[in-house]
């Protein structure tokens, strides 16, 4: 691995990766950092790009991408540093791992330089799991780096945020990152429309744009046309039962979102999917604000709970979150 190729900060998040190398050139990097920020800002960039610095044995600006340290990571494995994430296809972490993360603590760096635990998505933690970390968490011992990435930091219990330096990314401004996202959506508008439609989220801008992603939101458009027209909506939720219900609730909060600043304003230029106006327009005719606003909770609710595995029938949330839109479309 080279230093061009070693783990770098996305371009928007370069400011705060010269605090992070500042501090700790000045030997002030907490023990334990939160980077938390809505998905597709770019946490994992900045996480990884410290991971590489500090287990690197010469680091300059970037890690130095040709010590034996850099070589071991770009080969996927580095014995002082241990990852820790849900079982696959499991949404929480349980306290096993946890267990071998207050073992890692306890040894000796093998390298002789930090040893770094990545926690992502820390609230992914469950209670018995947050809580067995809070020893290590105090207590790390000298060289010791915690890394904790979070989309939901409310959703970490109060004593594993009171221990690490928090560090909230948000959204960038769209000079900082349409270059990058033209680059590689094939031109400006391009960049600049789904930009618009990720709410000034880049890397969910490109996830959007994939084809699949593309294919949902076209079959999530014509749904909500045929239930102005009177389409059943248990029929409609059928068409749909093979693609992913948190991301069929990822774009209605979305919509939903912007169909009450119209509703709210009247005007047109902050919506984030303005190709989808004469559906907001026929919502906000038949429909009061305060009804949309309901149904936002609704979705927003159900999509948490299907993020912690408390809704055992996705489908059914489906069914009835169009039945809702549906009563009101025709209102």
């Amino acid at each position: 691995m080279s230093l061009e190729a070693s783990p770098r900060p996305l371009p928007w998040l370069m400011p705060r990766w010269q605090e992070l190398t500042r501090l700790a050139d000045a030997g002030r990097l907490p023990h334990a950092l939160l980077l938390s920020g809505p998905h597709g800002v770019g946490k994992s960039s900045l996480a990884e790009a410290l991971i590489a610095r500090t287990l690197c044995a010469s680091p300059g600006s970037l890690a130095c991408g040709a010590c034996h340290a850099c070589r071991m990571l770009a080969a996927g494995y580095h014995p002082d540093l241990l990852r820790v994430a849900p079982e696959e296809g499991k949404r929480q972490i349980r306290i096993a791992p946890v267990r071998e993360v207050n073992a890692f603590v306890a040894q000796t760096a093998q390298q002789g330089g930090y040893r770094v635990i990545v926690m992502a998505p820390a609230e992914a933690m469950n209670v018995a799991a947050s809580n067995a970390l809070l020893k290590s968490l105090e207590e790390p011992g000298g060289r010791t780096l915690f890394l904790l990435l979070s989309d939901i930091p409310s959703h970490l219990l109060p004593t594993i945020r009171s221990r690490c330096q928090h560090w909230s990314l948000t959204a960038p401004a769209e000079e900082d990152c349409l270059a990058w996202l033209a680059e590689r959506l094939g031109g400006h508008d391009e960049a600049r429309f789904w930009w618009r439609a990720a709410g000034g989220l880049p890397l969910r801008a490109l996830e959007l744009a994939e084809p699949d992603a593309r294919v949902l939101r076209q079959q999530l458009h014509e749904t909500f046309d045929a239930l102005v027209r009177g389409g059943e909506p248990v029929a409609e939720a059928a068409r749909l039962e093979r693609q992913s219900v948190d991301a069929i609730l990822w774009y209605g909060i979305a919509w939903l979102e912007d169909l009450i600043r119209l509703g709210l304003s009247g005007e047109t230029e902050e919506l984030r999917n303005p190709d989808l106006l004469p559906l907001y327009r026929q919502a906000v005719k038949n429909a009061r604000v305060r009804d949309w606003f309901r149904l936002l909770d609704y979705a927003r609710e159900q999509r948490r709970l299907l993020a912690e595995g408390g809704n055992p029938n996705p489908q059914l949330v489906i069914e009835s979150w169009l039945v809702r839109w549906s009563t009101l479309l025709r209102s």
